[in-house]
């Protein structure tokens, strides 16, 4: 460590838990930092000491943020996610925090004891999305109508154009939410509709589940999936933490 360079206490989740829990080591920006609790009642958070800087959010410290969630979760039922990226000055300053999150900790440990976050991302293929879009034709009309034609001439029936396949997008959506989204919330504690990344996604969904019935959920995901293969592909992760039905706002000073 070079001459001067003060550490700080990053923070990764909050657990309820009346004992001082270990979680074993992870590796922070090539090194290995051990994963401690700083605790209050029965409640606690789970932290490692780091050089006092700003973290990245790159693809390496987001994946270093994941995996410390993921140990913890292994050992403790109920985890509270907090963002990434949270430095503090000093155990104390932890403690201070905690006692204020404590009575929104002590609400949420309830609604959170034993439940996983898992994500569902389905995806249009590029060929089914096509043939979709000739198919209506009326799109296919209007895709031949511009062609061979100067942009000028064509520009309004390009804005149409685009407005037709984006109407096309916008009914496959309602039909993969009635078809996919309803029969999973079905199954979950509860579920979210994220907004769509990118032209093709068609469903970008968050379920809080009971780890009891991860086991019957997977399998409705996978019974789902081999009816839509052949259009669709499925984009399927967890168990997280529950992040997306979780928001604890932090203040965090500035290093």
């Amino acid at each position: 460590m070079s001459h001067g360079e003060s550490m700080g206490i990053y923070i990764f989740c909050g657990i309820q838990t009346d004992t001082n829990e270990h979680f074993g080591e992870i590796e922070i920006e090539g090194e290995k930092r051990e994963l401690f609790t700083i605790q209050y009642k029965d409640s606690a958070i789970v932290a490692a000491e780091v050089p006092m800087k700003i973290y990245h959010p790159n693809k390496n410290n987001l994946m270093m943020h994941q995996s410390a969630v993921s140990l913890v979760m292994k050992k403790n039922e109920t985890v509270i996610p907090v963002s990434f990226g949270n430095v503090f000055h000093s155990k104390e300053d932890v403690r201070v925090l905690l006692e204020n999150l404590y009575p929104q900790f002590k609400k949420l440990f309830p609604e959170i004891k034993g439940k996983i976050e898992l994500g569902l991302k389905v995806i249009g293929k590029k060929e089914w999305l096509e043939s979709q879009v000739s198919e209506n034709s009326n799109i296919g009309k209007m895709a031949k109508a511009v062609q061979g034609k100067s942009e000028a001439a064509s520009y309004y029936e390009r804005i149409q154009l685009g407005g037709a396949a984006q109407k096309l997008v916008t009914s496959l959506q309602q039909e993969i939410e009635q078809e996919v989204f309803i029969p999973l919330n079905e199954l979950a504690q509860a579920s979210k509709k994220n907004d769509p990344i990118g032209e093709k996604m068609l469903l970008n969904g968050a379920f809080l589940v009971d780890r009891d019935k991860e086991a019957e959920f997977d399998q409705k995901v996978n019974e789902t999936y081999e009816k839509w293969k052949d259009k669709v592909e499925f984009s399927y992760s967890g168990p997280w933490a529950a992040y997306n039905f979780i928001n604890i706002r932090l203040k965090v000073e500035e290093a």
